[in-house]
């Protein structure tokens, strides 16, 4: 069995009709989070490190949401419109992962995304005891 979980509209309005994210017994998949600004719902175009770090708020929201945290992650997913952005979202990235304890990870080059923002970011937190 498994569980949509979709935040309220003030707190993360969803922009295209999908659930934040889907726990799957011990597993819960978090959607591709943008630089989406949770009180205007549009996706922020600022520079890389402006999008870097609401990309991570959003996904941090989510997490908030269904009781997880960082520290959980076992799995994410970076795409990125440009890898020569990779370095800077790597350091914003980095901070929210405590002591470099950090999850698997996968960066992928695309050629563009949602909302036609720079970066998005899923990630598979493991949920159990």
């Amino acid at each position: 069995m498994f569980e949509r979980i979709t935040l309220p509209d003030n707190i993360l309005p969803p922009v295209s009709p999908y659930c934040h994210a889907v726990r799957a017994g011990d597993l819960l998949f978090v959607t591709g989070q943008l630089s989406q600004n949770p009180d205007t719902g549009a996706v922020d175009r600022g520079t890389i490190e402006e999008q870097t770090h609401q990309v991570m708020q959003n996904l941090k929201r989510v997490l908030d949401h269904a009781g997880t945290r960082f520290d959980r992650v076992v799995m994410a997913r970076v795409f990125i419109t440009d890898f020569r952005w990779l370095p800077i979202v790597n350091e914003i990235y980095a901070t929210y992962f405590e002591d470099g304890q950090f999850p698997g990870r996968t960066a992928i080059g695309v050629t563009a995304l949602a909302g036609f923002g720079d970066v998005e970011i899923d990630l598979i937190v493991y949920c159990g005891e």
